[in-house]
């Protein structure tokens, strides 16, 4: 079957590895198609400086240097460029990123941020901080916290692709700090996962937490996988390499736990035409 990726991170932002080597690694894995996905600047919105956000001074090289592979690699390999978009409430969302003006062929909407610095993409140490200082030791609260971002980056909209859609529980294995199963985190889950199918928009299966040993299944969990089958919610394959040699990690994994959700196909990314992304539905 076809696949590719839409979420890669070069050393632009905090993965290793030039663009080039990104392309040599996917033509040689044979994907149909290889999308950058640098975490975008959001030092001017909020003041944070972070060593894993493109800087606000390198934006336009980034995009010089994928616009450049895209005619190097031109009826190889199709590249595409995107940004993966940190939505943190009252500060950064996917208006900051005309992708007409930047010319952007497609946006990432993550969550990160559940307060105005602290994200739950951490280490265990850091989330435990997180959990303690900011939410009085109560992991379900951060949890909410999470799920009310989301909603308020569904209701915003303008993004192409949901993110990694519960990061929450990187931390969480073994059900550590909150139950997946408890009756208020299924509903959070259940609210978001219809606001998703309402958005129209393509929610991404994405690996890396596997490629990386974080987790040992990728995100969202197969329970939002059932729920988003059952909406009829399309589905994208990614890996979030932040190297090369990941961009096709565990993918046969992603696969086989689709098909296990009931999904029967996937969505392979085609460009935009009119201002709108296309997608061709493949089977899985």
């Amino acid at each position: 079957m076809n696949y590719s990726c839409l979420h890669a991170h070069t050393s632009f932002c905090d993965g290793s590895g030039t663009v080039e080597d990104f392309c040599a690694a996917a033509y040689k894995k044979k994907l149909v198609s290889l999308g950058f996905s640098a975490h975008a600047p959001i030092t001017k919105q909020t003041g944070l400086v972070t060593d894993w956000h493109l800087s606000d001074g390198r934006f336009d090289e980034y995009c010089e240097s994928v616009r450049a592979a895209k005619e190097t690699w031109h009826g190889k390999l199709c590249v595409y460029l995107g940004l993966e978009v940190d939505f943190i409430e009252n500060a950064v969302c996917a208006a900051d990123f005309n992708r007409d003006k930047l010319g952007l062929d497609y946006l990432i909407g993550s969550v990160h941020y559940v307060t105005p610095s602290g994200t739950v993409d951490c280490s265990y140490d850091e989330f435990e901080n997180l959990v303690n200082n900011d939410f009085g030791g109560d992991a379900m609260a951060l949890a909410d916290r999470y799920w009310d971002c989301m909603e308020l980056m569904l209701d915003k909209g303008g993004f192409d692709i949901v993110g990694h859609a519960d990061i929450v529980k990187k931390n969480n294995n073994g059900d550590r700090w909150f139950s997946q199963n408890d009756s208020q985190y299924v509903k959070r889950v259940e609210r978001v996962a219809s606001l998703i199918a309402d958005s129209g928009i393509v929610t991404e299966i994405n690996t890396g937490a596997m490629t990386r040993y974080a987790a040992n299944e990728p995100y969202p969990s197969p329970q939002i996988l059932r729920l988003l089958q059952q909406k009829g919610v399309p589905v994208t394959i990614n890996a979030d390499a932040h190297r090369p040699e990941q961009l096709d990690g565990f993918y046969s994994e992603a696969r086989r736990l689709l098909l296990e959700t009931g999904f029967t196909r996937h969505c392979l990314f085609q460009g935009r035409v009119d201002g709108k992304p296309v997608w061709k539905q493949e089977p899985l």
